[in-house]
């Protein structure tokens, strides 16, 4: 090793940077250290959310296993916004918006210091994609680790998580249950550290990002507070350590389209987060690739359903640990050929390869591709007159895939809110929030506070929700969210009125999302559209605005495939 020039030679050779060998040897960094591949060990741990609760210790083990493979590991925590305590308020707007803090601060510190590898360690729904695409838009050797979900609660004899106490709350307001009961399922359902326990957002991206080869095998179901997760994270630390040795596999060697086409494959197969289909354009657009959400769209309706994980189904991610973890639902659809087994993993093996080590489907957490749940995936991308550019609809566990009905118009989540509470909607009503879009937000706010009220009250099917926004992971129910263009840059959606007939079908074939109006009349509207002016945000909202990208191209904020040379 000692003969190979590292990137991070750049930092500490000649007289002229003396100095910043003695910030080195201030770290407890001998010759030796220095003279070795530096590796970020960049993680969200803190107490802003149980997701990130552990992820420090985890790093700790990671930075065990650099040092074990001959590297110099540098710890470099960086912001993490938490989904489950922003949700239902103003807070939200710095959700999606932390992505790109998330992704530049990936870069900013990796291109600084000329680290010349990245162990990154997430544990909630947008710090993940953000390192990941962080790591992409580097593409130095990179290992990601997810930090693993919390176990689930118990009650009355049954498992329980968070999305269980957000709808508690529809039916306390409805007076099915009192505010006792409310309390006692608060104290309950998130009973450890870790991310929620459902195929929700973090669970989704943790699987993908096996699937795309950044994470190791078999690592992203491992529940948090398990032992296991040390060794998991020593050892991807020493196969990061591989990676760098070889200067490969890079993240764009291992971040390619049949590998972006597999992971939209295992969303579908899981009945994911309709989150991914905004993740997955935006990890496609750091390597310089086009994949839109027309692209995860033709995936997600041509693969089954196979795996019967909530909120659509019955179990959760300790379950699918048990069963093998992720790479069984991966076999599964190697197996009935719905995945592209030539893609590379971390290991520089083949996924086809890498996947002979684990078991086939148990038959009841997944299924095998010849018996699935539903023949298609568990999300729909729709289009028609209403969202030229997409929408996205989570569709595992819906009883009923076509809605026609009244339009019930709200500018934002706070006026939809107030009525929701008092129930101020009719069964039947197609609920519209817009001007929540990346742009007209700006963030992007996910309403999983309002359809969980929805849901409690026992309307989940009832009615349909409609918003530029975004939903949870965690959201069930006839919840059409990414609706584009969005209201601020001039959609149909912004030209609705109270009373309009909008009609969804997601059935296989159809996918459509219309408004009953004329393209004439829709013309008229827009030119009798009023002109507001744009409120002056400040600070990081501002800035966010005035770059941010539309969500049918993954709501990103520069223009993608950075090239990074020695010399910038």
């Amino acid at each position: 090793m000692g003969e190979r020039r590292w990137r991070s030679a750049t930092i500490y050779e000649g007289v002229t940077r003396t100095t910043t060998r003695a910030f080195l040897h201030a770290l407890g960094q001998d010759d030796d250290d220095i003279a070795r591949p530096h590796i970020g060990v960049i993680h969200t741990g803190g107490e802003m959310s149980p997701c990130n609760l552990l992820l420090r210790e985890q790093a700790l083990h990671a930075k065990t296993g650099i040092s074990v493979g001959r590297g110099t590991p540098h710890e470099c925590p960086v912001v993490s916004v938490s989904d489950g305590l922003s949700v239902a308020h103003s807070g939200m707007r710095f959700s999606l918006l932390s992505r790109e803090l998330i992704a530049d601060s990936v870069e900013a510190t990796t291109r600084a210091h000329q680290w010349d590898g990245i162990l990154g360690l997430g544990g909630c729904d947008k710090n993940m994609p953000g390192i990941m695409m962080g790591m992409i838009r580097c593409n130095v050797p990179s290992a990601f680790l997810y930090g693993g979900s919390a176990l689930p609660g118990r009650s009355e004899g049954h498992d329980v998580n968070i999305v269980d106490t957000y709808e508690m709350i529809g039916r306390t307001l409805a007076g099915e249950v009192d505010e006792k009961q409310l309390v006692e399922s608060a104290r309950v359902s998130v009973p450890t550290p870790g991310a929620c326990a459902g195929q929700y957002t973090a669970n989704t991206m943790a699987m993908v990002s096996e699937a795309l080869g950044l994470a190791p095998l078999g690592s992203s179901m491992v529940p948090a507070v398990y032992s296991a997760r040390a060794s998991l994270a020593r050892r991807t630390g020493r196969v990061l350590m591989m990676a760098a040795l070889n200067d490969r596999p890079l993240p764009r060697d291992l971040v390619t389209r049949p590998a972006l086409t597999n992971a939209a494959a295992l969303v579908a197969a899981t009945g994911g987060s309709t989150n991914a289909v905004l993740h997955l354009p935006a990890l496609a657009h750091e390597a310089g690739l086009r994949f839109t959400m027309e692209d995860v769209g033709d995936v997600l309706a041509r693969t089954p359903l196979i795996a019967d994980l909530k909120p659509g189904g019955r179990f959760l991610a300790r379950d699918v640990f048990e069963v093998g973890g992720a790479p069984v639902i991966l076999k599964a659809l190697l197996d009935g050929g719905y995945l592209d087994g030539t893609t590379y993993t971390l290991s520089g093996a083949t996924l086809a390869e890498e996947l002979q080590q684990f078991p086939g489907p148990d038959g009841l957490v997944v299924r095998s591709t010849a018996e699935p749940i539903s023949p298609e995936g568990g999300i729909a991308v729709l289009k028609g007159n209403l969202a030229p550019d997409g929408a996205v609809l989570k569709v595992a566990g819906l009883g009923k895939l076509k809605h026609r009905g009244p339009v019930k118009v709200f500018e934002s989540e706070e006026d939809c809110l107030r009525a929701v509470r008092d129930s101020a909607y009719s069964p039947g009503d197609v609920i519209v929030i817009r001007n929540e879009g990346p742009k007209g937000g700006p963030g992007m706010r996910e309403m999983l506070g309002i359809t969980a009220l929805i849901y409690g009250q026992g309307n989940g099917e009832a009615v349909a929700l409609v918003t530029d926004g975004r939903f949870s992971g965690a959201t069930r129910g006839l919840c059409v969210g990414h609706v584009g263009p969005e209201a601020a840059v001039g959609g149909p959606i912004g030209l609705l009125r109270d009373g309009d007939i909008v009609s969804i079908d997601a059935s296989a074939g159809s996918r459509t999302i219309t408004v009953e109006l004329s393209p004439e009349e829709l013309t008229v509207r827009r030119s009798q559209r009023p002109v507001t002016d744009s409120c002056e945000l400040g600070g990081a909202l501002e800035k966010y605005a005035s770059v941010v990208g539309p969500a049918h191209l993954g709501a990103v904020t520069h223009s993608g495939g950075v090239v990074w040379r020695r010399d910038q």
